[in-house]
């Protein structure tokens, strides 16, 4: 087996939730459980850091394997979904997992499955061959991100030396929850008896479910936002964010910069800060010259894209992956700082989800590209476009992304915005 036959098997014989949405959700952790003993327990061989929350988890989860990696460690990343590659899933001091490791391990497994007779989800598998990847490679540390959820996401097997929950809001509400309460009841899951965690937040609606769940499996609990905040950013001419870092009852500010533009960022800081307190409590070595380090080069280091990522300049191209009701509404408020002409807006949707509330947050002053990403969940161009005029919004469908994208860049002055968004999707076709 070769690595396109490997990536061919996992994208078409098991249901992926990216592509199909809820029909791929497992509510059990047994598929999990058994492909962990199946490949010895490959968990237990590295320590972890666990990440949930609805927004932010990705973005802290490289920030925090950043900073670890300029420390010294040989730091594992778990995260999803991908946006250009596969590989970007599974790093190892940033580096992809290679190719051939992928196209022997999917063969050992279909090999293993003919005794097993597993039927594993996209997600399920992915899990398994990362944790055995990074027990092989011999990692001193992975951060892994939940995929979706918590309390039944398939990562949830692990017990890590810190758990870190961020901010949350609604999504996945079909699976999670209607309420907030109920989201952050799943994320809340993937606290464990004794295993510290840090909620970048404490947010009133559902602080309480946190506190309760850490009591009842006497977790030590900490809410960043209580000891540190980002008073004020500013941009710099290259593009980095210099944060000024309010730190509670410390005296003074800490000035931290780090090369990821989006102001929503603020949000997630407190969390990794306040993460690396505790870690560094729990023995870990990070020196503050390694915070700098990797905060100042989380996509050097991590190979992170999507967020807030500035693709081109006279027009400005900006592109980011945020698609629910508070990742849309910092997208929103950061493009309003920014001066510019005309905005162009290439946006699609998925259709699992309504999208009258995201629609009804966007500048109703801009020109709209409706597209449809490739992928089977995507919303019918008709269709988004209906709603959007519902909203307020004017603009013109298109058969493709790339289509939508060359339309916008050809309609674009010099001094005008082109913005890309809406689903992750759509912004992984013009990457």
């Amino acid at each position: 087996m070769d690595y396109t036959d490997a990536l061919n098997y996992l994208y078409t014989q098991l249901p992926m939730f990216q592509r199909t949405g809820p029909a791929a959700y497992k509510h059990t952790l047994g598929n999990s459980l058994r492909l962990d003993e199946i490949y010895n327990l490959p968990h237990r061989k590295f320590r972890t850091i666990h990440v949930a929350g609805t927004n932010g988890k990705g973005s802290v989860s490289h920030m925090l394997a950043a900073v670890l990696q300029s420390a010294g460690y040989r730091t594992g990343l778990y995260t999803s979904p991908h946006l250009k590659d596969f590989r970007e899933r599974i790093r190892i001091n940033g580096e992809m997992i290679d190719e051939s490791y992928i196209a022997q391990w999917v063969g050992d497994f279909i090999r293993i499955n003919d005794r097993e007779n597993l039927e594993p989800s996209f997600f399920e598998l992915t899990v398994a061959m990362a944790f055995d990847y990074f027990a092989a490679e011999k990692v001193d540390i992975a951060v892994i991100e939940t995929g979706l959820g918590g309390r039944l996401d398939s990562t949830n097997i692990i017990t890590p030396l810190l758990s870190v929950i961020t901010n949350i809001s609604y999504d996945h509400t079909a699976l999670l929850g209607e309420t907030l309460p109920l989201i952050a009841g799943e994320k809340a899951g993937i606290i464990k008896p004794g295993v510290p965690v840090v909620i970048s937040q404490r947010q009133a609606e559902v602080e309480d479910v946190f506190i309760h769940k850490a009591g009842e499996v006497k977790a030590p609990i900490w809410f960043a936002s209580d000891e540190y905040m980002v008073e004020y950013s500013l941009l710099n001419p290259d593009g980095k964010q210099v944060l000024h870092l309010n730190q509670g009852n410390l005296d003074g500010y800490r000035i931290l910069v780090t090369d990821l533009a989006g102001i929503y960022q603020r949000q997630n800081v407190p969390g990794v800060i306040k993460s690396v307190d505790v870690l560094r409590n729990a023995g870990l070595v990070i020196p503050e010259a390694a915070v700098h380090e990797g905060l100042a080069d989380v996509k050097g280091l991590t190979g992170l894209l999507g967020r807030w990522q500035v693709l081109g300049a006279n027009p400005r191209i900006v592109c980011d992956t945020g698609h629910n009701e508070d990742g849309i509404r910092m997208v929103v408020d950061q493009i309003r700082q920014i001066p510019y002409k005309r905005l162009h807006f290439v946006i699609g949707v998925v259709s699992d989800k309504d999208p009258a509330k995201v629609l009804s947050l966007l500048p109703k002053d801009a020109f709209y590209y409706f597209c449809k990403a490739d992928i089977p969940r995507a919303m019918d161009t008709d269709q988004l476009q209906s709603k959007a005029f519902d909203a307020g919004l004017k603009g013109a469908v298109y058969a493709t992304v790339r289509e939508a994208f060359e339309a916008a860049k050809a309609g674009a002055g010099p001094d005008d915005m082109i913005f890309v968004g809406g689903s992750t999707f759509v912004v992984a076709e013009i990457l």
